[in-house]
């Protein structure tokens, strides 16, 4: 077992990224992740936020490093230096907006270039309190998880 110096032990430690474009949600969704709490402002990310998180699978205690990647394209040269060596990705982008669905392919194409070989990337859907807005429907975006070599499967989150 690994140990920090806050006495934190883990067995495994991962790298996973978290890429979309701006205005997606990612700063919150890795915010709730790590506190267990909603963030309701939240700013632009700027270059890239980082965050940990010690969970417990099948009894080997995993540190994930998550990296936040700014989603601006002024900052995509900045934030690809985050990929190498990242085991995963959550794909994100915003339900209510096209256009950030429409840009998964480029993201794609960059986790898939630049970060581990075998990195695992699941894709989000993020802002389900906004459904009334949806524009990217479930079935779109399960057709675009399957189509680029991920299954998918849904769990509705209460």
């Amino acid at each position: 077992m690994a140990q920090t110096a806050m006495s934190e032990t883990y067995d495994f430690l991962f790298k996973f990224l978290v890429i979309g474009n701006a205005g997606t949600g990612k700063s919150c969704l890795l915010h709730q992740f790590i506190e267990k709490k909603f963030k309701d402002d939240s700013n632009h990310t700027i270059g890239v936020e980082f965050g940990s998180k010690i969970i417990n699978v099948g009894g080997k205690y995993v540190k994930l490093q998550i990296w936040d990647t700014a989603g601006q394209e002024r900052f995509r040269s900045v934030t690809r230096s985050y990929y190498r060596g990242a085991a995963g990705a959550l794909l994100v982008y915003d339900i209510t907006s096209r256009e950030t669905y429409n840009a998964l392919t480029n993201w794609l194409t960059d986790a898939r270039m630049l970060a581990s070989q075998n990195i695992v990337i699941i894709l989000c859907g993020n802002k389900k309190d906004l459904d009334a807005d949806r524009e990217v429907t479930f079935l779109e975006a399960s057709r675009f998880a399957q189509e680029n070599g991920n299954s998918c499967s849904w769990k509705p989150v209460h």
